[in-house]
């Protein structure tokens, strides 16, 4: 039974509880972060800090956001005994009375949650069975005048709707793991808890910003790795056919990392050499940092 970190204290997990009157629980009114952990320290911290903040700047409570957050998640892992954990961190803007708008004074509601996860690096364990198998579903991304796109809240019922079409479309012969949504005018923008990336004549593709995804953290340094092998990298406006068409594809995010795709609607996309690539450069990132390295969480 891991410890988690609620408010500055550490309690057991099946003690750990918030206040149903709580805005997060009530609203969705709060911002989260996942994390990994590598040999005892997070990988791309500043990367993830900065976007926490900058959702809880978008849901107006910045200024209450705890400036220990790095310790607080050191404190969590050192008391779990964790060098190689699944983490998240959530902040919501705490308890109040339930009216929709918010009172000004602010006291947060701050959350670590641990989990083990495989060592990662060269040597790593993938945390999945195999290639991504992907499906096209109905539920559409919302746009980011609806709903900021770079903002990372409680709200994810549109993840949840999504992972429903999946299940709802499951057979015993055929099972997909991840959503792909498009935006409201029908162009890809990214995977229920991912962003998708492929490779069309020797140039790795992906939706662009515009496109309502949310900035991944992941996204962003296959991007930086890509560039600095002189990859041509072309964020952009794409149809669901340049995803189902492609020479290989992958999809990221922080717990999968770098996964390759199977197939996209049962049309068969597969790995290829700009993926195995990318994800031996990603291991070989993770292991110079956090594990032949003293670095800091």
């Amino acid at each position: 039974m891991y410890d988690y970190h609620v408010n500055g204290e550490l309690v057991p997990a099946d003690e750990a509880t918030v206040s149903v009157r709580d805005r997060g629980f009530m609203y969705g009114d709060a911002a989260f972060e996942t994390l990994r952990a590598y040999g005892g320290t997070v990988f791309e911290w500043p990367a993830h800090e900065a976007r926490l903040r900058n959702t809880c700047e978008l849901l107006g409570f910045a200024d209450a956001t705890p400036a220990d957050l790095r310790e607080r998640v050191r404190e969590t892992l050192a008391a779990n005994d964790l060098e190689d954990a699944y983490v998240k961190v959530s902040v919501s803007r705490g308890v109040q009375p339930g009216k929709l708008t918010p009172q000004p004074d602010v006291d947060p509601t701050v959350v670590v949650q641990v989990d083990d996860l495989p060592r990662g690096g060269t040597e790593e364990q993938t945390v999945w069975d195999g290639p991504a198998v992907l499906q096209t579903v109905k539920t559409r991304r919302a746009p980011s005048a609806a709903l900021p796109s770079e903002a990372k809240t409680h709200n994810y019922l549109t993840g949840v709707l999504a992972r429903l079409e999946l299940r709802r479309a499951a057979t015993d012969a055929y099972s997909a793991d991840e959503a792909v949504l498009r935006t409201v005018d029908g162009h890809l923008a990214e995977g229920a808890t991912s962003n998708l990336f492929f490779v069309d004549g020797g140039v790795l593709k992906t939706p662009s910003e515009d496109c309502d995804v949310l900035p991944g953290v992941t996204r962003d340094v296959v991007i930086d790795l890509a560039r600095s092998e002189d990859f041509p990298v072309e964020p952009g406006r794409y149809g669901i056919d340049d995803l189902r068409e492609a020479d290989e594809g992958f999809v990221t995010n922080t717990t999968w990392e770098i996964r390759p795709i199977d197939t996209v609607d049962g049309i068969e996309v597969g790995t290829g050499p700009m993926t195995k690539l990318l994800r031996r450069l990603f291991d070989e990132r993770v292991e110079r940092r956090h594990y032949e390295t003293d670095s800091a969480a």
